[in-house]
């Protein structure tokens, strides 16, 4: 699987031609790329690129920074945390992130217990029948866009939405 490589290379024929030729191809790779654990979450993260980037014409820096960003934390931090602030930060760029404290479904204020939705959409428990996440907790992670002093678990429930897709 070649999914997700960072590669360094010179490109052959750009006069005009349909696709060009990659010449002089050579991976760059990190260390925790053998660690079969991380690189099968890393895979699964690259892959929610794919359809939520397909139908751009251009692509803007910000989204190679932010895989790059991961790529060189991956090692050292807990790689699903990794991929909810990344997550959190694209909602963000795109102007996508809504840190509403009123349910998306029922549209009644949230009280003590948020659940998410898609694109990280705040809703009430019951109305999406999903878990329950402390909603200062999900709010303060939206504000800070760090994952700091969320639990393990609630860090899976938030991995979780973000396997969804984007």
């Amino acid at each position: 699987m070649q999914l997700g490589n960072l590669i360094d290379f010179e490109v052959e024929g750009e006069d005009g031609r349909f696709l060009p030729r990659l010449r002089g191809l050579s991976h760059i790779g990190f260390h925790w790329q053998f660690d079969r654990n991380r690189l099968m979450l890393w895979h699964n993260f690259i892959q929610k690129f794919e359809p939520h980037l397909k139908d751009a014409d251009e692509l803007d820096p910000f989204y190679f920074d932010l895989l790059l960003d991961a790529a060189k934390r991956w090692e050292k931090q807990n790689p699903k945390r990794i991929v909810c602030e990344s997550y959190l930060a694209l909602l963000e760029y795109e102007g996508r992130l809504s840190p509403d404290e009123h349910c998306y479904i029922c549209e009644q204020h949230i009280e003590e217990e948020i659940a998410l939705m898609q694109a990280f959409k705040p809703a009430h428990p019951a109305c999406i029948y999903a878990p329950a996440l402390p909603s200062k907790k999900i709010l303060d992670f939206f504000e800070h866009g760090k994952s700091t002093f969320l639990e393990d678990h609630e860090v899976e429930v938030i991995f979780n939405v973000v396997m969804k897709g984007f």
